[in-house]
């Protein structure tokens, strides 16, 4: 069995049975997942649902592979937000596939990553034909976020029309851009069995279902729980309130975060946040949550110490390492 292997089925180990301390899981509730209140994310029940942790003798394989796709010549930040956020989350190893004509750019600001060329558009966007590629990379890694930075509706669509058949080991993540593969067909995940996470907004979740923001905003946790469903994946609807909804209905709701995290590139760093801790073995609807609530509180800790608009969105990730240690450490009474 893999390091990855062993983890994951750690993870789901210890995640069934943390939660189910103190009457949280939803499995001990009378009611069925699709009809319970979505529990409170909070460091109580966060510290009762553990994230798998390498042995101390691991090594970088141990904590996990992350491959991070995305970029364009007008938005190379975006995948360095990303791929860095993976690793401030504890992933072990890290590659990035990029435009040709930024890989070397991109390299250069993250020399922890080996970053591959791919073919790009005249637009300078990823090309469809670099499908093959990402293919043979991803095989090698346990987690993989598509989306950060990329553009081009139509091009990324016939890219992912490649990749999603071919992506059912490692579990992926869907951002920005890739979330465009959903609009015209809402079963085209089906096929990667639930191991995949999208981190919409409201205004992308409207796009995905063909709907108004304003029906979104106004009943965020049925039109999430509607979309996972469908979709068969589990969501992160990002909002004031944010809801993590699993295929089956099981919900949370995170109310860490604040007005400054409304800022160009946030939603990168969480994306990025959320893969690096499925490289570690977290089933898709742990790396979520607890994603979602570190990028949230990440930005409560930097809105105290420098106001709460202004902080970048790359402050962001220097608070994560510190946040999951104390999160997993028992509260002194």
């Amino acid at each position: 069995m893999s390091p990855s292997q062993r983890n994951k089925s750690r993870s789901k180990g210890q995640a069934a049975k943390a939660r189910g301390k103190g009457g949280e899981s939803v499995a001990n509730s009378r009611q069925t997942p699709a009809r319970r209140r979505p529990l409170s994310l909070t460091p109580a029940l966060l510290h009762r649902w553990p994230l798998p942790q390498p042995d101390e003798d691991g090594d970088k394989e141990e904590r996990g592979r992350v491959l991070v796709v995305g970029g364009a010549v007008e938005m190379p930040g975006a995948v360095i937000l990303a791929a860095t956020a993976a690793l401030r989350a504890g992933a072990g190893k890290l590659q990035i596939a990029t435009c040709r004509s930024i890989a070397t750019s991109v390299a250069l600001a993250v020399p922890e990553a080996r970053v591959f060329a791919l073919a790009e558009t005249k637009a300078g966007a990823i090309a469809a034909s670099a499908a093959e590629k990402i293919i043979e990379y991803a095989s090698h890694v346990q987690a993989v976020l598509i989306g950060p930075g990329m553009i081009g509706e139509s091009v990324i669509k016939g890219l992912l029309k490649s990749l999603l058949p071919e992506l059912e080991e490692p579990t992926l993540v869907l951002d920005a851009g890739a979330l465009s593969c959903v609009e015209e067909d809402e079963q085209c995940l089906f096929g990667l069995k639930g191991n995949v996470i999208l981190t919409p907004h409201a205004g992308e979740m409207a796009m995905m279902l063909g709907m108004d923001k304003e029906e979104v905003t106004r009943d965020s946790l049925v039109i999430a729980r509607r979309a996972a469903r469908a979709m068969h994946a589990v969501i992160a609807l990002k909002g004031r309130e944010t809801f993590i909804v699993a295929p089956d209905g099981e919900a949370y709701c995170n109310r860490t975060g604040n007005v400054g995290l409304a800022t160009s590139g946030s939603g990168d760093t969480l994306s990025g946040i959320i893969t690096g801790l499925a490289a570690r073995g977290a089933e898709p609807l742990q790396a979520a949550a607890w994603g979602v609530h570190l990028h949230g509180r990440a930005g409560d800790r930097l809105a105290r110490r420098m106001g709460r608009l202004g902080f970048l969105a790359r402050e962001l990730l220097a608070e994560v390492p510190a946040l999951m240690s104390e999160l997993e450490r028992p509260k002194k009474r």
